[in-house]
């Protein structure tokens, strides 16, 4: 279903059915990194957390509502009839499309929305924080040259992300234009019905909830460093410890920024608090819980400072 939205808004935010998925199955415990004999490399974990996060997300989509797609269906008919010039034909049609979603219009608490199209894609960005320095330099180079268009496809690369879109049929105003449309055509009034369907088939809500990549990666990278150090593995787990610290130092340059008490500063922190105790005698069980509950928490509260 191809649709022309009116309304679309970015937000950046782990949405509880989403984070629900993504956190709870996130690998703190047994499962694929338990086994420090079977270590795998920082590239195929990164790897792993992507098409892991990317099934996820398609797996917590948004069900889609039949009546509302029906609905849809119907309307568009209606705009086919008065095109064709069958009056009687669209006020049937427009009948059929409020008929169907009379059951959700009765609901005590019916829904503001009604997802009719969802999608989920995934931009993943491979550099360093480095990379993403030296990018945003040659924006900067670009726009002072007044080469906006250049650097506009040079900064559309700077994201490290999922997006699981959601389209929305905006149930307070759709209804009322069906309604509306049919008082038209009882008025005889096709032309004005005509462009209140036309309002109608292309008013939508889209939403894109956006799970920042580095942030998934660090997270499963910090669970194998975790269960490395359980077993003595001492030198990998600094090394696996050091790779989550660099992709949060990506995921703060790319601009993915959190309502969280955590900041970045206080997960550098954790991180370094983790590193001195990995190095002595001591066990860092509990310093990588708090880092990983920190990191959790940061996840939660994530949005967007640009939309």
């Amino acid at each position: 279903m191809s649709m022309n939205n009116k309304f679309t808004s970015r937000r950046l935010i782990m949405k509880n059915i989403v984070l629900s998925t993504l956190v709870a199955t996130s690998l703190f415990v047994g499962g694929v990194y338990a086994d420090a004999s079977s270590t795998k490399t920082v590239k195929e974990i990164n790897t792993i957390a992507v098409e892991k996060g990317q099934k996820q997300a398609v797996d917590s989509q948004k069900k889609l509502i039949d009546e509302a797609i029906t609905s849809l269906k119907f309307t568009q008919k209606a705009l086919v009839n008065l095109d064709a010039g069958e009056t009687e034909k669209a006020k049937a049609n427009i009948e059929k499309a409020l008929g169907k979603l009379e059951v959700i219009l009765s609901a005590k608490e019916a829904p503001r929305l009604l997802p009719v199209e969802s999608a989920v894609a995934v931009h993943e960005y491979l550099g360093t924080k480095a990379d993403v320095e030296a990018a945003l330099k040659e924006v900067n180079t670009l726009l002072k040259q007044h080469r906006v268009q250049a650097a506009r496809v040079l900064l559309n690369t700077l994201q490290s992300e999922i997006d699981i879109t959601v389209v929305s049929l905006p149930l307070e105003s759709y209804p009322r234009a069906l309604k509306l449309a049919a008082q038209y055509l009882h008025d005889n009034q096709s032309a004005k019905a005509r462009s209140i369907l036309g309002i109608a088939l292309s008013t939508f809500d889209t939403a894109i909830e956006v799970v920042p990549l580095p942030l998934l990666k660090a997270t499963d990278l910090i669970a194998v460093a975790s269960e490395l150090s359980k077993q003595g593995e001492k030198q990998k787990a600094l090394d696996y410890v050091q790779s989550a610290e660099d992709e949060l130092k990506v995921a703060e340059i790319l601009g993915y920024v959190s309502h969280s008490d955590n900041s970045y500063e206080m997960l550098y922190d954790a991180v370094k608090s983790v590193k001195k105790e990995i190095k002595g005698k001591n066990k860092a069980e509990k310093l990588f819980d708090a880092l990983k509950e920190k990191l959790s928490d940061f996840k939660k509260n994530i949005f967007s400072d640009t939309k």
